[in-house]
């Protein structure tokens, strides 16, 4: 079992975060998964007859991660939240990339509901995951990435468990280590918001729609959703 935590520190910064954390167990990232296929290009062809665009830096959604990311010193024009990033791309292209339909089931989510989105190899994870900030001792390697270690700056927000760094600057860009790829069978999946006042409904909507993206290739699958309230789910 792993537990994922928001440490005190980052709840009293952020007091109004929502995360979710679907957890697949059994996954079959080999067998075609229809519909995350139709999911990404009902997207693609929504953009280009302009019935829909994604949230870029002016939504509320991406602002509060652009303030978030200012407060522990990153630039988010120059390190962006995974989703402004994911939209920009989609906005520019077109098209999503289509990596292996686990991470295309939560970049379609992501990015159709304005939310970040990442996922981590559970059997390549050690310990406790914390959310918490970086004291700058940490080690991250990044995916694509598998020489290159890098170390975060105090204070950045990360995902860290007890061997490194897994996602830095909260949800920028996650570690080569827990990768999801077509043989993982173990995965947390995570959705937030840094506004569940405001927009939990969203996340709960994305939460229940990438659950049904992935229920039918995995033997279980749970949803569970850490707050400063509840900081912390065993999955």
């Amino acid at each position: 079992m792993t537990a994922f935590r928001i440490a005190p520190a980052v709840a009293d910064a952020f007091p109004d975060t929502l995360i979710a954390v679907v957890t697949a167990t059994g996954l079959d990232g080999h067998e075609a998964w229809p519909d995350t296929s139709a999911a990404l290009e009902a997207l693609e062809q929504q953009l280009a007859a302009g019935a829909w665009q994604p949230a870029d830096e002016a939504d509320p959604r991406i602002e509060a991660w652009h303030t978030a990311y200012r407060s522990f010193g990153t630039n988010p024009r120059r390190v962006r939240p995974s989703v402004d990033a994911l939209g920009r791309r989609l906005a520019k292209k077109g098209t999503l990339p289509r990596i292996n339909p686990a991470v295309d089931s939560y970049n379609a989510v992501s990015v159709r509901h304005g939310l970040p989105a990442g996922a981590f190899d559970l059997d390549h994870v050690t310990g406790r995951v914390d959310i918490r900030h970086a004291d700058g001792s940490e080690s991250f390697t990044p995916l694509g990435e598998p020489d290159t270690v890098e170390k975060p700056k105090p204070g950045e927000i990360v995902y860290a468990d007890t061997t490194g760094v897994l996602t830095r600057h909260w949800n920028h860009r996650d570690a080569h280590r827990t990768r999801v790829t077509e043989d993982s069978t173990h995965v947390a999946f995570v959705l937030e918001t840094l506004q569940a006042t405001r927009d939990g409904h969203i996340l709960r909507t994305a939460a229940n729609e990438l659950h049904n993206l992935l229920v039918a290739h995995v033997e279980r699958i749970t949803v569970s959703y850490i707050s400063p309230a509840q900081p912390t789910a065993t999955i």
